[in-house]
Parts: structure tokens; sequence; C-alpha cells
């Protein structure tokens, strides 16, 4: 299958780890450049040697990043095709016990960057493609994660009305829904149980597919959902998540 990706730029955030650098890793072996965003500027000037890539170190969370990121790929590659943007998950909490101070970082860090990137792309280029990782708390809650609950469907809902704003300029938008992938993130979570092992183990026996995803494996859907393949796909939420989601 041929992708059409040679040639494309797409900024890629969270980009020095786990998603979204396994994305960004697909893209530039498909044949597309790519401008990788994430705040750790030693991780950063590696990268940019092994992936050809122009790089910014920043926090997406800066209203001025993600024009910043945008302003550099037609800088340095002369165009920008569309983006993954990937923000951090906002901290657990109760709906009840999570404070309104909670609430409002929260929002300000997760959805409101992921609305600013998509500014900030489709004003360069109306007819991008777009991807926002959310989580299947997107289609179902987790327990615990009342931010997480309640910010994740805003967002679903967002990037549907984003397809129907963009869709007639040739634009497209979607959602991704990773379940739990074995990043450094979750190697680092089950490091902090009692027997790391174990704990895994009780997570894979959750998941249809009886294992935790592999990032390279997110990466290839997202690259696809992001090329000339998946043309006729907009306004969906895709999950990655092993058929762990218990909602059509």
């Amino acid at each position: 299958m041929q992708l059409g990706l040679d040639g494309k730029v797409f900024v890629v955030t969270a980009a020095s780890s786990g998603l979204g650098l396994a994305t960004a890793r697909e893209l530039v072996a498909e044949g597309a450049q790519v401008v990788l965003v994430a705040r750790r500027a030693e991780v950063l000037d590696g990268l940019a040697t092994e992936l050809g890539a122009a790089t910014l170190a920043a926090d997406l969370a800066d209203p001025q990043t993600p024009q910043r990121a945008v302003d550099l790929a037609l800088e340095r590659f002369g165009r920008v095709d569309g983006a993954l943007v990937s923000v951090g998950g906002p901290p657990k909490g109760s709906v009840l016990g999570t404070t309104d101070e909670q609430w409002t970082q929260a929002f300000a860090s997760v959805f409101l960057p992921a609305l600013r990137t998509a500014r900030a792309v489709f004003g360069a280029n109306p007819a991008a493609r777009m991807g926002f990782v959310l989580s299947t708390s997107a289609k179902a809650p987790l327990p615990q994660m009342a931010p997480s609950n309640g910010l994740r469907p805003g967002l679903a809902m967002l990037i549907k009305q984003l397809a129907d704003e963009v869709g007639p300029q040739g634009g497209r938008a979607f959602g991704l829904m990773p379940g739990l992938v074995a990043t450094d993130r979750m190697t680092y979570l089950y490091a902090q149980t009692e027997d790391p092992a174990a704990s895994r183990a009780a997570d894979e026996q959750k998941i249809p597919l009886r294992a935790l995803g592999e990032p390279e494996q997110f990466g290839k859907v997202a690259c696809f959902m992001l090329s000339d393949a998946a043309g006729y796909v907009s306004g969906s939420l895709v999950a990655v998540d092993g058929g762990s989601l218990r909602t059509i």
C-alpha cells in the first residue's frame, strides 16, 4: 500500500518518547519530515540527528508553542501538512474531590493545547490532517480519573465539529484512543508497585489480546491515519487498545 507520505511535513508533540516518538519514526520511515516538540532539549538533540528532524524544546501548555512549531515547519521545510498532538494526562481524582484549581489546571494542560495546535495547523494549511491522542476515557470512564473523564469526551466532540469545519477545504481531524501501552511511563508506574511483573500481568489479563500494546503498534496506526491512504476518514475516534474498550 502506498501511503502517500513522501515529502509531507508533520508537527508531532510529546515527541521525545512514547507514542509521539513512535509515530514520528513511522512517519519518517514513510518519507515524511517531522517537527518534534517536547520539553527535553537533550533528548531532542539526539532525535534531530537520528530522524533528520527539526526540533522545538518547549512546553505545549505555553500558548505560543503551537504557532512556534508550525512556523518552524514552514521555515525548515517550507510546508506543514498536519500534526499529531498529544498532551499530558491530568492527575487522578474523584469528581467531588477534585478542586476548582485542579480542574482549571487540567483544562489548561489537556484541552487548550490541543485547540491551539489545531488553530495553528489549520491556519497555515486548511487542507491539513490532524490526529489527537485521547484516551479510552473519551468513551468509557476510567476509575478515579475524573479530570480525564470530564475533558477527553469534550475533546472528542470538538474533533467531530472540527472535522465538519475543515472538511470543505479538504482538511481532516480524528482522534486516537490508546489503551495500556508499554511506554516508559507505564514501566515507571509498574516499578512503583510491590511486584511490577505481577501488576503488569494482572493488567494484561484484562485485555482481550492479553498483552500491553507496544508504542510502535500505535505509531503505525497513527501514521496510517495521517496518510493519504486514510483520506476518507475524518471525525472518527479509533481505539488502539487490544480490544479493551467495552463500548462500540
